[in-house]
């Protein structure tokens, strides 16, 4: 009987450090967007794809929690698709587009000719 009840609580214990460990990788996550947001790394439509994928992760995790516990099958696919969720935050945060301009930094801006007159240019 010892045993038994013994084994129970480690399974709790082992389940609930489970869970915390992927509401930590949740909160990681959603911090980096909110820091991408705030730094200008992402632009509107970046962090809002960003956002929609860790509901998406989110409505996964209640869904396979709903009968008390997640079997090796969910928690596989949840631990991938976070691993998705954080290639995706890390290619949008560093692919090269400005929230402000919303274009590829590295294209030089477009100068406007001087007038061949010799006057100023005008704005």
């Amino acid at each position: 009987m010892k045993k038994l009840v013994l084994f129970a609580m480690t399974l709790v214990l082992f389940s609930y450090a489970e869970a915390r460990r992927d509401k930590n990788r949740e909160g990681r996550q959603d911090a980096r967007i909110a820091h991408g947001v705030k730094s200008g790394e992402l632009t509107k439509h970046e962090s809002r794809k960003l956002i929609k994928g860790q509901k998406k992760v989110d409505r996964f995790q209640r869904k396979a929690m709903k009968d008390g516990e997640m079997d090796a099958q969910e928690k596989l696919k949840l631990e991938r698709m976070q691993d998705r969720q954080s290639k995706m935050i890390y290619k949008q945060k560093h692919d090269q587009q400005d929230r402000d301009r919303g274009n590829n930094p590295s294209e030089p801006p477009v100068v406007q000719p001087a007038p061949v007159d010799g006057s100023a240019p005008t704005e």
